[in-house]
C-alpha cells in the first residue's frame, strides 16, 4: 500500500524528538529531609548508604508533608500483607522522585509499592511462584545458575544497595517480610565462589558468565575483583558482564576510588586476555538518568569497559506506554551512553499482577519502538519463559487469548533437562495478567482460583 496521498502537513510524530526533559541533578535540597546536605556530603557513597531510608518513619523524614498521609498507611499495609520485599531507597533514588504527586510517580510505583497499587482480585496469577524461573532448580553449585549452554549466572551475594518492589530475585534477595520468610546460602561465601571457578574450569563449553546477586555494588571490591579476576584466568570465558542497579541507584559507589582501581584493574587484564568486560544496569525510568549516573559511565569507559547496557522491567504504570520506553531510551543513549538493551517481562512472582502486561501488549509496545533509535540501541522486549529462557515476544509458538496463555519453545537443554529426551518438543506455557482478559477469561480463572488451581 502507498502512503496517503492525502496526509494532512506537518501531522505530528507519535513520538517528538529531541527530549523536553532536562538532564540535570535534581535538587535534593528541595526535600525536607535534605534541605542542609552539601554536594560534597551528596556525591558522597557513603553518606548515600548511611542515609539509605529502611521504614516508614524514615520515609517520612525525608518528604515531610509532601508524602499524603494515605500514601504512607498504604505503603504501611503493602509491607504488612503484599510486599515480598522490605523498604530500601537511597537518597539518589529518593531525588529523583516527583514529590509533587508522590501517588502517581513511577519510580515510587516501584521502589515504595502501595497496597492500593496491587490489584484487588488477582494481586497474584494463580501460577505464580517464588522462584518463578526456577533458577534454583538449574544451580550446579549452590549460586551458579546454568541454564543456557553456553552462559551462567553467579549469584554472589544476597544484598543489594536498595530493593525494587518487582525483584525477580525476591525469593532470597533481602530481608525477611511478613508475606516471605527468605531463603539463604548455606554454604560461606569463600567456599561458594571456590565452587563456581571450579565448575568453570572444568566446564569449557561456557563461554559467557553474568555476575550478579544481589548486587555486586554491595560486594566489597576487595571480594569482587579476585573473582572477576579468576574468571579472566580460565581459557574457555570470552564475556564477563558485571550487573549491577547500584549504577542507578548509587552511582557515587563506581565514583570512589578504591573501587575504580579495582575495576581498572579488572578492566585491563579482560583486554590484555581479550575478553569483553561490560556492566548491566537496571533503569526503569528516565527521571533515575540523572548526570551523576552518566559520569560514573563515563569512568567506567575510560576505565576500559567494553559496554554499559541497561536491562529495565516493563511495569505498568511505570514504563508501559512507548512514550515512557522511547523517552528512557533516548536518556540512556544521548545522556549516560548506556545502551538500551532489554525490556523484561515482570516474571510471575507473587503480587506482581498490577505491574505485569499481556503478551499482546508487549508485542504492541515492541512494534511501536520501532524505527526512532539506532539498531543497536533498540531494545529488544522479551518474554522470561519458565524453563526456556529469553524469548523475542513475537517467538510465541501458540497463544489463546482468551484465558491468555502463551505456549513457547525452545532449542537447548537447560542443566535440569540434559537426560530429557522430550525437551525440545515441549511446549511450556506462560500467562498473562487475568484483568487483561475479555469476561470469559477472567471467569475461568476466579473459577481456578476458587478450586484452589
Amino acid at each position: 500500500m502507498q502512503p496517503s496521498q492525502h496526509a494532512k502537513p506537518n501531522s505530528p510524530q507519535p513520538f517528538k524528538y529531541p527530549l523536553e526533559r532536562p538532564y540535570v541533578e535534581p535538587d535534593w535540597t528541595r526535600l525536607p529531609g535534605y534541605k542542609g546536605v552539601s554536594q560534597q556530603e551528596w556525591e558522597s557513597a557513603v553518606w548515600q548508604r548511611k542515609h539509605t531510608v529502611k521504614n516508614l518513619k524514615e520515609l517520612k523524614e525525608v518528604f515531610g508533608q509532601l508524602i499524603p498521609d494515605d500514601l504512607m498507611f498504604s505503603i504501611e499495609k503493602d509491607q504488612r500483607d503484599r510486599a515480598t520485599m522490605s523498604i530500601l531507597v537511597p537518597p539518589q533514588m529518593l531525588n529523583t522522585m516527583n514529590e509533587q504527586d508522590l501517588w502517581d510517580d513511577p519510580v515510587r510505583r516501584y521502589m515504595l509499592p502501595a497496597f492500593k497499587d496491587r490489584h484487588p482480585d488477582f494481586p497474584s496469577h494463580p501460577h505464580s511462584t517464588r522462584d518463578s524461573l526456577h533458577e534454583a532448580d538449574m544451580w550446579v553449585v549452590e549460586g551458579l545458575t546454568h541454564r543456557y549452554p553456553s552462559k551462567v549466572l553467579a549469584e554472589m551475594l544476597t544484598t543489594c544497595p536498595q530493593y525494587c518492589g518487582h525483584c525477580t530475585r525476591m525469593d532470597m534477595v533481602g530481608n525477611n517480610v511478613p508475606q516471605v520468610e527468605k531463603h539463604r546460602f548455606n554454604v560461606e561465601p569463600k567456599d561458594r565462589y571456590g565452587q563456581m571457578l571450579d565448575y568453570l574450569r572444568k566446564t569449557p563449553s561456557v563461554r559467557d558468565v553474568v555476575v550478579s546477586g544481589g548486587d555486586i555494588a554491595n560486594l566489597p571490591i576487595q571480594a569482587l575483583e579476585p573473582f572477576v579476576s579468576a574468571l579472566l584466568d580460565i581459557d574457555n570465558i570470552r564475556d564477563i558482564r558485571l550487573a549491577s542497579k547500584g549504577l542507578i541507584g548509587v552511582p557515587q559507589h563506581f565514583l570512589q576510588d578504591n573501587v575504580l582501581a579495582g575495576l581498572e584493574r579488572l578492566a585491563k587484564k579482560a583486554f590484555d586476555r581479550g575478553v569483553d568486560l561490560a556492566l548491566h544496569t537496571h533503569a526503569n525510568h528516565a527521571q533515575q538518568v540523572t548526570p551523576l549516573v552518566g559520569k560514573a559511565v563515563r569512568k567506567l569507559f575510560e576505565l576500559g569497559f567494553r559496554d554499559v547496557r541497561n536491562q529495565g522491567v516493563l511495569l505498568r504504570g511505570v514504563n508501559g506506554t512507548a512514550k515512557d520506553l522511547l523517552e528512557l531510551c533516548f536518556s540512556l543513549a544521548d545522556h549516560a551512553k548506556i545502551i538500551p538493551y532489554y525490556f523484561y517481562m515482570c516474571d510471575m512472582i507473587p503480587n506482581s499482577e498490577h505491574w505485569r502486561v499481556a503478551v499482546w501488549e508487549a508485542q504492541k509496545l515492541q512494534h511501536d519502538l520501532m524505527g526512532y533509535l539506532p539498531g543497536f540501541a533498540t531494545p529488544r522486549i522479551v518474554c522470561d519463559v519458565p524453563f526456556v529462557g529469553k524469548r523475542w515476544v513475537h517467538q510465541v509458538a501458540e497463544y489463546d487469548r482468551e484465558k491468555g496463555i502463551s505456549f513457547w519453545t525452545k532449542n537447548y537443554r537447560t542443566g535440569i533437562e540434559l537426560n530429557d529426551p522430550g525437551a525440545l518438543e515441549r511446549r511450556y506455557a506462560y500467562f498473562d495478567p487475568v484483568y487483561t482478559l475479555p469476561e470469559s477469561g477472567r471467569r475461568y480463572w476466579a473459577e481456578q482460583q476458587a478450586n484452589g488451581g
